[in-house]
């Protein structure tokens, strides 16, 4: 393979592509579980740092393409809520990314995904569900923008604090898109700062072009054509594998397997 990119055999480019289909497919609205595989697909071929690196051109290209297509459905007060939020999460994990554990972080953030998911499933056995509250908007948007800089996995807290929320699915996507562009184009600058992009990264990612575009609008097309009695139900079935992946991955790394 070229030298000028980061794909030193032809599995490193296949995998990369299956990846980036994957989280493609997640970020046109289509479940968070396949955005949260694009690091740890790409990490079997690759140190997972340079996974990282490689990915985060491609969300931001991801994002360009869904902000044009959900342009016109977001939820405002969400937004400027969580968005400041994300910030201060993003400045607290890039002051601790040194001593930071990715494992520790994903244990956390898959026992918060189950916990909300138990919470809705048996809610009638222990009381209400949770609703919709602005003020912890403030403590989900902080938590989102740490563990997204740190494990690429700002999704679930995103969506415990809307979810509840019982937005129509196109308002939900379309408010997930704006604050995940946003926080993407964020988090460029402390990556930039810790050395992340080299120039074969950058044209690694930008060969991912084509494909990013074509699986965000399947994604979209997909949610658009989906009735909110399927759309709730599907995001709380892929919310639970997020949070068993993320606390099996946890586990592993923190027992060293």
């Amino acid at each position: 393979m070229a030298d000028w990119t980061i794909f030193a055999t032809p599995t490193m480019l296949w995998v990369t592509l299956l990846a980036v289909g994957l989280v493609g497919l997640s970020k046109g609205g289509l479940g968070g579980a396949f955005a949260l595989a694009g690091v740890p697909i790409m990490s079997l071929v690759m140190p997972p740092v340079l996974a990282a690196a490689v990915l985060l051109p491609i969300l931001i290209m991801m994002d360009a393409v869904s902000l044009w297509t959900w342009r016109g459905w977001r939820d405002w007060s969400v937004l400027k809520v969580m968005i400041p939020a994300s910030l201060i999460g993003v400045g607290i994990a890039w002051a601790l990314a040194a001593v930071t554990s990715d494992a520790m972080v994903r244990l956390l953030v898959g026992s918060v995904a189950l916990a909300f998911v138990g919470r809705a499933v048996f809610g009638k056995f222990i009381g209400d569900a949770p609703s919709y509250r602005v003020a912890t908007g403030w403590l989900w948007g902080t938590v989102a923008g740490f563990t997204s800089f740190v494990a690429h996995a700002g999704g679930p807290p995103f969506q415990v604090q809307v979810l509840p929320k019982k937005l129509d699915p196109k308002v939900y996507t379309g408010t997930s898109v704006i604050f995940f562009a946003v926080l993407n184009a964020v988090k460029v600058i402390p990556y930039a700062a810790l050395g992340f992009f080299e120039t074969r990264v950058l044209w690694s990612a930008l060969i991912m072009l084509p494909l990013a575009v074509v699986t965000v609008r399947i994604g979209a097309a997909i949610i658009k054509r989906m009735r909110p009695e399927v759309f709730y139900p599907f995001t709380y079935v892929m919310i639970t594998l997020v949070g068993i992946k993320l606390v099996y991955e946890g586990l592993a790394g923190m027992l060293g397997g």
